[in-house]
């Protein structure tokens, strides 16, 4: 079994948990491992199927799940599945990449870092189940909302309506909001979802006061300190190395708005990417966000940041 305690970084999509997860796996004591619980995963990382984004697990569903993350903590890599999957030369370098992983952290003896948005409503289970200190990252809604604008990524809410076990421990009262929602209301699609995710984020700071949840203007303003307290709570070392790199990936020298070829690269200037949201979004988008997001919104955003 694991020798060192996993972390788990997540939160909503398009809120800094790339970053965050790169970040904290800097000092080469932990093994970064993407997006287990997305439905296009490698199945050479993770042996499991997963059929919806934002897949949730309980106690009540782990059996599909529990086997194969267990094995993926323990740094087993299924290599005659991710063989037989392969497509392109972009799957094979992949192949390569996680292969690497899997192994330096088997013979390093690292800690397994799994950065996954899609786990946002499953920390209670990773937390009680795979003993997993548990990050969460907040950004603005305006800023989630905007980011997805951009990138012009819609979500289907069925992918909530069809758990059942999700509805019922989270989502009763937003029925019928999800399922009016349309396909085309990327905003609308935005607020909701971020909505739904960090109200379940906050209900869970009382029952797991450990969980870390860190704001993403918080590190873009300060990367250096807030990074260090970060790595502080979680027992990481914090380094000149570690340092350098948290520099180099937040410097004003970055570029202040990521390429959309580059929707997942951590190089950016973070300070001034911070309100390009208020640039992207209309006063009447910013005004509808806030208005859909207003009961949730406050417990992590004062008036002075709209």
């Amino acid at each position: 079994m694991m020798k060192n305690q996993p972390i788990l970084v997540t939160g909503a999509h398009r809120s800094g948990t790339t970053w965050v997860g790169k970040m904290l796996s800097a000092n080469r004591r932990a093994a970064y491992i993407s997006e287990p619980l997305n439905v296009l995963h490698r199945r050479g990382v993770y042996g499991a199927e997963v059929k919806h984004w934002y897949q949730y697990i309980t106690a009540e569903n782990e059996a599909e799940y529990l086997p194969a993350f267990e094995q993926m903590l323990n740094f087993r890599y299924h290599l005659l599945t991710e063989l037989g999957a392969l497509r392109t030369q972009k799957d094979f370098l992949r192949m390569g990449r996680d292969l690497s992983i899997f192994v330096n952290g088997r013979l390093n003896q690292q800690a397994a870092l799994i950065k996954d948005p899609f786990a946002v409503f499953s920390t209670p289970w990773f937390a009680q189940k795979l003993n997993c200190k548990v990050v969460i990252t907040v950004r603005h809604p305006g800023g989630f909302a905007s980011s997805l604008k951009r990138l012009n990524w819609r979500f289907d809410f069925r992918d909530l309506l069809q758990q059942p076990l999700l509805m019922r421990d989270h989502l009763s009262a937003d029925r019928a909001e999800m399922e009016r929602m349309t396909a085309d209301d990327i905003v609308g699609q935005s607020a909701l979802l971020w909505r739904i995710i960090y109200r379940a984020v906050h209900a869970s700071r009382s029952l797991f006061p450990n969980f870390h949840i860190v704001r993403h203007e918080d590190l873009s303003l300060d990367p250096v300190a807030g990074y260090k307290l970060l790595y502080q709570s979680l027992g990481l070392t914090f380094d000149e190395k570690v340092q350098a790199i948290i520099l180099n990936a937040s410097s004003a020298e970055n570029p202040s708005e990521l390429s959309k070829k580059k929707v997942h690269s951590v190089k950016l200037d973070s300070r001034a990417n911070m309100d390009n949201w208020k640039k992207r979004l209309t006063a009447d988008e910013i005004t509808r966000i806030r208005r859909l997001t207003e009961d949730v919104a406050p417990l992590f955003y004062s008036d002075l940041e709209w």
